[in-house]
């Protein structure tokens, strides 16, 4: 009970925007924030730092529930070591304490620390994370270990693991702009934070182990057509129902708030792009629009820095200036854009 409440005091650690306090909390958010609760086990900040646009955090956390929560052929602590090691890739130390927390409450063993300790990976092709481990995992049927690759052409992933992968190449990015390095509130000393970390794996393990059923978040957001790239989930109808409902939210936050010609910038730098760190400054992204209208060079710069180097954009959020509403949607389209480039 100490460390819920010390999770859900930890909202006052999301940057740039203001989510709703739970006890303001009205409509679809407050819907969305009660099945959190339920099936997550706490308000997890990930999805609550999206609450200043609902349709938005309603689609990110369908994805999220469905890709990982939801029962399927995959083992829960397989699709836990697929969301750590993809997190290790992006350099995002909070999903990776969380989640390697989570895979040791279950039971498992996190791979040895990659990106997220050292910095983002060097290759195109981790992602795939999980070659070794999720690949091999119990209770893994011929179709997870067969079809369409997860960012790098040699590793084969299923559609469960690839909804994970998605789902975490767009959560990754929007934390790092979003949350610090760590679940846990500042408050908690150095010496005292490996064990309120295996105190979180130890809960969320009891979370994990818990039956969830397939498809029971779908009904938050309207039914969508599934995206050609994104047709090895029609397999799974959940998974289906949810990477639509998702890719349409997000299509639509980033027609609202992201000007035509930023979409059109970040698609095409997405497109030819390695997965390799575009670089250890952000003089890049400031090259890259300077082809772009001066209004529209900060929702440029900041789109293109989320999708490509996510642990570089927190500072230049704010220079958005556009509001919550605006920030959050032009972060989330930057990030499932991306998320779709690296899982195909």
């Amino acid at each position: 009970m100490i460390m819920r409440r010390a999770l859900r005091r930890s909202l006052a650690q999301v940057r740039h925007v203001t989510p709703v306090p739970p006890g303001a909390a009205r409509g679809l958010v407050a819907d969305v924030y009660a099945r959190v609760e339920r099936d997550f086990g706490m308000l997890a900040p990930p999805i609550a730092l999206h609450s200043a646009a609902p349709e938005v955090m309603a689609g990110a956390w369908i994805l999220l529930r469905e890709s990982l929560l939801a029962e399927g052929k995959v083992p829960r602590a397989t699709k836990e070591q697929v969301a750590t090691e993809v997190s290790q890739e992006n350099a995002c130390p909070y999903c990776v304490d969380v989640h390697g927390a989570t895979l040791r409450g279950l039971g498992g063993r996190p791979a040895a620390s990659g990106p997220a300790a050292s910095g983002p990976a060097a290759s195109g092709t981790a992602s795939g994370a999980v070659a070794s481990g999720a690949a091999s995992g119990p209770g893994i049927s011929g179709s997870e270990v067969s079809g369409p690759s997860v960012s790098g052409p040699s590793v084969a992933r299923g559609p469960e693991t690839m909804a994970v992968a998605l789902t975490f190449h767009y959560l990754n990015r929007m934390v790092n702009v979003f949350l610090g390095e760590s679940p846990l509130p500042p408050e908690v000393p150095g010496v005292m934070r490996g064990g309120a970390l295996r105190v979180l794996g130890a809960m969320m393990g009891s979370q994990a182990r818990r039956s969830r059923p397939p498809g029971d978040s779908l009904d938050l957001l309207p039914e969508a057509p599934l995206p050609p790239d994104l047709a090895w989930a029609s397999a799974y109808p959940h998974l289906a129902g949810a990477v639509a409902r998702a890719d349409a939210a997000m299509t639509a936050a980033g027609e609202r708030s992201v000007p035509a010609r930023v979409r059109e910038l970040v698609t095409e730098r997405l497109a030819a792009w390695d997965g390799k760190p575009p670089g250890v400054s952000r003089s890049w992204a400031d090259e890259a629009v300077k082809g772009l209208p001066s209004a529209e060079r900060p929702s440029g710069r900041l789109a293109l820095l989320t999708a490509l180097a996510s642990y570089q954009a927190g500072p230049v959020a704010a220079d958005l200036g556009k509001g919550d509403r605006v920030l959050l949607e032009t972060t989330a389209w930057a990030s499932l854009t991306a998320a779709r480039a690296r899982v195909r």
